[in-house]
């Protein structure tokens, strides 16, 4: 019972219910589900449950990545203009427009010029990068032929959840020393032999770093020998803080090597944090087109065809770099402002990309990351993710031990408020010993 697999096992195949008349056991599903790991927000659930915060301090929440800025008024007016589409079916190719959109956009936002995204094999929109994440698991993993799955640590757990339900085992890589990328240097060629997918997040959700063009290179010369499937999550690609330096891309690296069709190299993007748009759920993968067929085949029997008015919002959407900018710019102010608060008290700095700050905590030995979340809250009303919920301990190590994850996404007000909370509330933890100086 010490191994948490098992005991989550023995949970599993305790229950059954009876549902229309037929006796139903939970050993008939899937067992895999068993070793699942419970989403961060349940355990943060778990975490407050119970706790009673002060009524006189409004709730902030910095703990959920849920863009608050306007969604662009093209999206609205493009979505009324569709509504008579609502009368048919989609494909789940999706609208050569839109496809052709999605390719354009690409192709000038990553120089694509000498190997341009073909929209016709290279393109597939998705109900969000969320969806297509996990599926892209379901699609490339032979779970016979010791597979491994390789992720960064800390990660998106829905890597996990991929690499788990598609039977292969997930590996997490720990951050080179001094770095919040993960150690690629370490890993051997035996693990690089076993590896059939590797998930990387760049701009990284929660550290808010980003692997740079000569990493991702090397990173795709190893896709190449090895053989093995790069997707590359890059919903937060822009949200940046230099209008000069955005963060580079996969199929830009593959690019510069010279390398053709993009081979075993995939990228996810999405209009929930570029364009303020999460419910409406676009986003699109693009790549090598032979991994693109097997995919599209894949979505054809699992039917998540993107909805017309989805599409046609999300050609505006993708057509549009002026509202994407504004929003940039609303997030330099917020971090500005945030940082300025923060910074005397607080190991934090601003991320390359994206909208999280993952501080280190000065934590005394009787008081770790959930601890100060739980605290946070009782306090002070502010909800924020503790770190070692979003990492894995390995040898020895959770590298999210000892940092939390703080999302701004609500409007400026908002944030300096919680900023000042936090600050207050850190001076309070230095006058009782629990914050080193």
């Amino acid at each position: 019972m010490n191994n948490p697999c098992r005991t989550q096992e023995y949970l599993f195949f305790s229950v059954s219910v009876t549902l229309f008349g037929f006796d139903f056991k939970q050993d008939e599903v899937n067992p895999r589900l068993q070793c699942l790991q419970p989403y961060p927000f349940e355990k943060m659930a778990s975490l407050l449950e119970g706790i009673v915060p002060p009524a006189d301090k409004a709730a902030i929440a910095l703990s959920i990545g849920e863009p608050c800025h306007a969604a662009p008024k093209l999206a609205f007016e493009a979505m009324t203009a569709s509504l008579s589409r609502l009368a048919h079916y989609p494909a789940t190719r999706g609208d050569i427009t839109l496809r052709e959109t999605i390719a354009n956009w690409l192709n000038q936002r990553f120089g694509l010029t000498d190997q341009p995204i073909d929209p016709q094999s290279q393109v597939l929109p998705v109900n969000g990068t969320r969806e297509a994440l996990f599926a892209i698991a379901q699609c490339v993993i032979d779970p016979s032929n010791n597979a491994k799955v390789l992720t960064a640590n800390p990660f998106y757990q829905i890597y996990e959840g991929a690499a788990l339900l598609a039977g292969a085992k997930p590996v997490y890589l720990n951050p080179a020393p001094g770095k919040l990328i993960p150690d690629f240097e370490c890993i051997s060629d035996a693990l690089w032999q076993d590896c059939q997918l590797l998930y990387i997040c760049s701009p990284n959700n929660p550290t808010g770093s980003c692997i740079d063009l000569a990493t991702l290179q090397k990173l795709i010369e190893k896709a190449q020998r090895f053989n093995f499937v790069i997707a590359s999550d890059e919903c937060y690609s822009e949200i940046y803080f230099d209008e000069d330096c955005p963060p580079p891309g996969l199929l830009q690296a593959a690019q510069a090597i010279g390398l053709k069709n993009f081979r075993n190299c995939l990228v996810f993007h999405s209009l929930s944090k570029r364009s303020n748009l999460p419910g409406l759920r676009s986003g699109f993968v693009a790549g090598d087109g032979e991994i693109m067929k097997a995919f599209f085949q894949y979505r054809t029997y699992h039917g998540c065809a993107m909805p017309p008015v989805t599409q046609a919002t999300s050609i505006a959407a993708w057509q549009d770099e002026e509202h994407v900018k504004a929003n940039r710019q609303l997030y330099r102010e917020k971090f500005s402002a945030v940082l300025n608060i923060l910074k005397p008290v607080m190991s934090v700095s601003l991320p390359d990309a994206g909208f999280y700050l993952w501080p280190e905590l000065a934590l005394e030995a009787n008081m770790d990351d959930k601890l100060f979340a739980q605290r946070l809250y009782r306090e002070e009303n502010i909800k924020v993710v503790p770190g070692s919920y979003l990492s894995r301990e390995v040898n020895g190590c959770n590298p999210g031990h000892n940092r939390i994850r703080m999302a701004l996404v609500a409007k400026q007000q908002e944030c300096t408020e919680a900023a000042k909370r936090i600050r207050n509330f850190i001076v309070k933890l230095q006058q009782e010993g629990l914050w080193k100086n």
